[in-house]
């Protein structure tokens, strides 16, 4: 009897800054520990924000922690993605994904996603102050109409006044139940 192989559905986690993105490390345990292979993309600044513990990173995942775009010819070093959480997704992110604008790595590929019909789910992490510029809303609904989930209010992320974040309050748990139901897990 031939044994057969087992493959893990790939979630392609993408963080931006905003102060969770720090705690990034638990939530690919979290979502490794709930059956999925995790690789791991972020924006410049965020990059930047974990520079030290990208090697933790990369060890976590097995893979590397991409950022950045691959010239033309590189081959890809990450698997094809089953489903897509961009998360905490800070306004400028949600915003340029809204509109097209991909200057960012994890942007470009959340921009295709839609397009490939890859699910997508995008928490955002920002203030009241910041969900209160008429951008925003539009942007909010653009990728809404576009098939993303977007997990903003009740059973999501909730903005906070400005100052008043709780980083360890942030609703992972929910993000990675609204990916599994995405795909139907």
């Amino acid at each position: 009897m031939a044994l057969m192989s087992v493959t893990r559905p790939v979630l392609y986690l993408f963080g931006s800054a905003a102060p969770p993105v720090l705690n990034l490390a638990n939530v690919v345990r979290q979502a490794q520990g709930r059956g999925w292979d995790v690789a791991l993309g972020l924006t410049p600044t965020a990059t930047s924000w974990l520079q030290a513990e990208l090697p933790e990173l990369e060890q976590l995942t097995g893979y590397p922690v991409k950022s950045a775009y691959r010239r033309p010819g590189d081959p890809d070093v990450l698997p094809p993605a089953d489903a897509v959480l961009f998360a905490p997704a800070t306004m400028n992110s949600i915003n340029s994904l809204a509109l097209g604008i991909t200057t960012s790595w994890v942007i470009g590929f959340a921009a295709e996603a839609i397009g490939k019909g890859i699910p997508l789910t995008v928490m955002p992490c920002t203030n009241t102050a910041l969900t209160g510029h008429p951008q925003f809303p539009r942007s909010v609904a653009t990728l809404r109409e576009a098939g993303v989930r977007v997990l903003l209010g009740e059973g999501g992320f909730v903005p906070n006044a400005p100052g008043q974040g709780r980083p360890e309050a942030y609703p992972w748990t929910a993000a990675l139940q609204a990916v599994e139901e995405s795909i139907g897990r």
